[in-house]
């Protein structure tokens, strides 16, 4: 083994506060703890198409991919993932995955979000899973990745409603009767410190409350009906980034833990101890939700795990007169050691639960050159970053890269693309090209040594320097 260490100068903040950072990247599999899984992963929307076939009908996210954001793309055809799966999956072998974390779609399975089961739905995913299992990839499966149906947005708002928790612990009961006897991973929901303020901007604090309380809802159905059989684990996944001060001033400091309990602790909090932060609760005062004592003891301790999706690093910087945490923050790259940042949070503040690393990637702009250099530079100081956390006692389980393919990104569309595989949009048959990252972590994955320059950032202060 000849993994060079790295070297953190910490300060006694509870946010990490790095002087100088070392990088280095030469490892291997063996490195990582026998039964750490490594995977990669999409969601449903994203890479199925067949958006109006076999039963399925519209979902929020079909409605907002009309929007400009996506620059007019949609995910009508996608990857065609739902036709492609076989294909799909033996690239997963070639590539040597562990694992592959993909999502369910609600509206394919009960096309009107409650009522009638589609068999065809159903049918999909029955394949799709005994397709991974029959080739040895595990299947990690999410209930809701942004995407609940449109019509229960239409029939009394979506997560607005606290009826949605009714329909959605439904939803989650028929995906554990059909498909819990080989899915061994449950995410309820992906994201929801994102759901919430982009699809409810007026009333962000009461559609996260009704998330917590429909995630919370489903797992004690799971932990009650079928857990004990079916011998699972089940979790929420939330978006994160490892905050960091801009300057060494207390206010800064004091703006970072907020946005830090902001962002962070807006979910995690309740999981963890019953209820939002203080700090969130003093700011927002009667718009923040409170949580009935009944309430309280079904959201505290409902997880098995906790998902992190973590993309970059982001400099806070206090700001008194903004609503809420009263601070700006932007993201900046630091060279991939925000992956042992975010990590070391999760150990510090919230007693180290057991964690997987759901999304970390990198985006490159679309074209056919496969030579995506900058990606795999990425990806191996975010796992050295990863390592040094695990062997620093982080009690992180696993790490997905995002995404498996290119695939319809909200935020403009097929633009640019985070995948291991390039597809050709262009083409009739959406032809999977391999890029160089798909051959360096597939030779990783098999067991060869991952090396490449190590990265090193100066940090004073204000400055960041990469």
């Amino acid at each position: 083994m000849s993994f060079v260490i790295v070297l953190i100068i910490l300060s006694t903040n509870l946010l990490l506060q790095p002087s100088t950072i070392v990088v280095s990247l030469e490892f291997t599999r063996d490195d990582f703890p026998s039964d750490f899984i490594f995977g990669s992963g999409t969601s449903a929307y994203q890479v199925e198409g067949a958006a109006s076939e076999d039963g399925r009908t519209s979902s929020v996210f079909d409605t907002l991919s009309l929007g400009s954001r996506s620059g007019g793309f949609t995910g009508e055809v996608a990857c065609d993932e739902y036709h492609k799966y076989k294909e799909d999956v033996q690239l997963m072998v070639d590539l040597g995955l562990d694992a592959y974390r993909f999502s369910i779609s609600w509206s394919r399975v009960i096309p009107n979000g409650r009522g009638p089961i589609n068999q065809k739905g159903v049918e999909y995913y029955n394949n799709l899973i005994n397709e991974l299992i029959s080739n040895g990839i595990q299947p990690h499966a999410t209930l809701v990745h942004w995407d609940h149906p449109q019509a229960l947005q239409d029939a009394y708002g979506g997560w607005t409603n606290q009826q949605i928790v009714r329909d959605f612990t439904t939803f989650a009961d028929v995906c554990f009767k059909e498909f819990g006897d080989r899915v061994l991973y449950w995410t309820t929901v992906n994201e929801p410190n994102f759901i919430a303020p982009i699809f409810y901007k007026s009333s962000p604090y009461i559609a996260a409350h009704h998330l917590l309380l429909g995630h919370a809802s489903v797992v004690n159905l799971y932990r009650e009906k079928y857990q004990a059989t079916q011998n699972g684990t089940i979790g929420l996944n939330v978006y994160t980034s490892w905050f960091i001060p801009e300057k060494s001033t207390q206010e800064d400091l004091d703006a970072t833990e907020r946005v830090a309990n902001f962002r962070i602790g807006w979910f995690v909090h309740p999981l963890i101890f019953g209820d939002y932060p203080d700090i969130m609760k003093q700011s927002l005062g009667r718009r923040l939700p409170s949580f009935t004592e009944y309430e309280t003891k079904l959201v505290n301790s409902s997880f098995d795990f906790i998902g992190v999706n973590c993309y970059t690093a982001s400099v806070v910087t206090d700001d008194p007169g903004k609503d809420g945490m009263a601070a700006n923050y932007i993201d900046k790259d630091v060279g991939g050691v925000f992956v042992q940042g975010v990590l070391e949070y999760f150990k510090r503040v919230y007693g180290n639960p057991p964690i997987y690393i759901h999304e970390n990637g990198f985006r490159t702009f679309r074209n056919a050159s496969l030579d995506d250099t900058s990606r795999i530079h990425y990806l191996n100081a975010s796992m050295g970053s990863l390592l040094a956390a695990a062997r620093n006692g982080s009690n992180v389980r696993g790490y997905f890269q995002w995404s498996f393919l290119d695939l319809f990104e909200i935020d403009g569309g097929y633009t640019y693309g985070f995948g291991f595989y390039y597809v050709d949009f262009n083409n009739h048959d959406l032809e999977r090209s391999p890029k160089r990252s798909a051959h360096w972590y597939s030779t990783f994955l098999k067991g060869q040594r991952s090396r490449h320059n190590g990265i090193i950032h100066q940090m004073d202060n204000s400055t960041f320097m990469s």
